[in-house]
Order: structure tokens, then sequence, then C-alpha cells
């Protein structure tokens, strides 16, 4: 009887370390895994990655420059708690042109974000990333993203690039104080006191003007790439002294929750991924698709 008890000790000692690895909590944040662990990861995650997207930008007098950046990591992190993915390191290299000329500003030419981007979902799914969630952070990639993920028609890829972009209408939303509410206003304010609370200084707030300036003036549907200098050229659109922390939590929450499900439906998708291949195959082969 004593060898047996000394024996089952034994063993459980040799099998603890591997319980213990099996059932730890991974990591989330890619750059957080280990190798072996990041193999259990993609398992985890089915191959779904997420790729929150930011910028470096300036955000009125009161908040950091990498708002964005920061607000969507952490929607994102929130996320995988409630549907694990893996989340790709800080990404800031979007579209910013129309803020050149305020401080701190890092903007990368077209040719960049695009090879950079393209490079960085071919690694990904290189290292297993088999469907990738872009999640929009700014405002400024609202054209950007879809045009890159309709540029993934061009060439065959083994993986599927679904882009996400989080607009704060969900019912019960407490209401807004402001009338302009673009950048660095009252919800970004809000979202930056719950992400980053030490980095937000509300009482600066008011030290530059969030006001439209509305100086150009041109007929409906006409585009020009200085439109957002026109109107806020101070790089703020809104009043971030109006910003609460009820609305941050709200809205965090609400984003948070709007992530998971779009990776759970990720997850479920196999139409995307089969249809691509199909598409893909009739590419190489117009004269043959039926008409």
């Amino acid at each position: 009887m004593k060898k047996i008890i000394i024996f089952t000790a034994i063993l459980a000692a040799c099998l603890l370390p591997l319980w213990a690895q099996q059932t730890q909590k991974l990591p989330a944040k890619w750059e957080e895994l280990t190798g072996p662990d990041f193999i259990r990861a993609i398992e985890q995650s089915q191959g779904v990655c997420l790729l929150p997207f930011g910028i470096i930008e300036k955000h009125g007098p009161h908040l950091p420059l990498g708002t964005d950046l920061i607000n969507v990591r952490y929607a994102t992190e929130q996320a995988a708690q409630q549907e694990y993915a893996i989340i790709f390191p800080p990404y800031y290299f979007g579209q910013i042109a129309e803020a050149k000329q305020q401080p701190g500003t890092l903007s990368y030419s077209m040719k960049i974000q695009l090879d950079l981007l393209q490079e960085t979902t071919d690694e990904m799914a290189r290292n297993g990333c088999k469907k990738i969630v872009i999640v929009n952070g700014h405002g400024g990639n609202e054209s950007l993203l879809p045009y890159f993920a309709q540029s993934q028609l061009q060439i065959p890829h083994d993986y599927v690039v679904y882009v996400y972009w989080w607009h704060p209408d969900y019912p019960g939303r407490p209401a807004e104080h402001s009338k302009v509410d673009m950048h660095a206003g009252e919800s970004e304010t809000a979202h930056t006191m719950i992400s980053r609370p030490d980095l937000v200084h509300q009482d600066r707030a008011a030290q530059e003007s969030g006001a439209d300036q509305a100086r150009l003036h041109l007929p409906e549907g006409v585009y020009t790439g200085i439109w957002w200098y026109a109107r806020f050229s101070n790089h703020y659109a809104g009043d971030g002294s109006a910003a609460t922390e009820e609305l941050g939590q709200a809205d965090m929450k609400a984003w948070a929750n709007g992530i998971a499900a779009v990776l759970r439906a990720v997850k479920a998708d196999q139409t995307a991924p089969a249809l691509q291949r199909e598409y893909y195959e009739q590419a190489q082969h117009p004269l043959d698709t039926q008409q």
C-alpha cells in the first residue's frame, strides 16, 4: 500500500506541470506569448487573430497622441477575455496626412501603409492566423482599410481579412452634451478616461477650440482632401470637457461586446474562406466562368 501511495505521488508530481500548462490561461497579446504557447494560442483561437489599428496624432490639447491606439487595444483586450483571440502588437501605420502640421504626428506614405499592412497580414497568416480581423480605431482609416480588404482579391491568399469599425449607436447609450463630437471630443475623451485615465488632462480641454471653422463651401457630393483642415485645423473636433466616466464605461463595454460578437461570427464563418478560394480559381480562367 505504501508503495502505491509513493508511486501515485510521483506520478502526480510528473503530471502536474503538464496539467498546469494545459489549464493555464494564455495571454491574448502576441508579444506576451512564448513560442510553445503561441502554438496553443493559435489552436485555442481557431486561427482567428485581431489587428487593432490605431494612429499617432494630436488629440486636442488634453489627450495623448496615441489615443486611438490605446482605446482600440483596450477594447480588443476586453473582447478577447470574452472570446479568445490573439491580439497583434501595437500597430499605428495608417492614414493621417491631414494632421502633418501638428506636433507628434507620424504620417507614412500611402505605399508604405499598404505594403507594410500587406506584409503584416501575410506574416500573421504564415504564423497560423487564417482569419484576421482588423479593428479600426481611427476615422482616417475608414477608406484605407476597406480598400485594403478589397485588394486581397488581386492575388490569392490562404487567409481572409475582415474589417470591423464600431459605431456608438447602441440602445440605452448615455446622452451626449456636445453638438460636435468627431475627434478628441466628448466620446474619445470619455473612452480614454476608462482605458488610460492617467493620460487624460480634462482641465486642458478648453485651451483650444474644437468648433467647426466651416472655411470650405462646395456643393454636396464634392470631396477634397483639405476638407478636415478647413473645418478643424486645431485637429480637435468637439468638447472634451463634457466627457463623463458614465459615457466612457458604457461605450467601452459596448465596443468590447461588439468585437467579441464579431470574433464569434468570424470563427463560425466558413462561407467567406470557401467563396474566396472559389473566386481565386475562377479568376484564373475567366473565359470558363458560366455566363
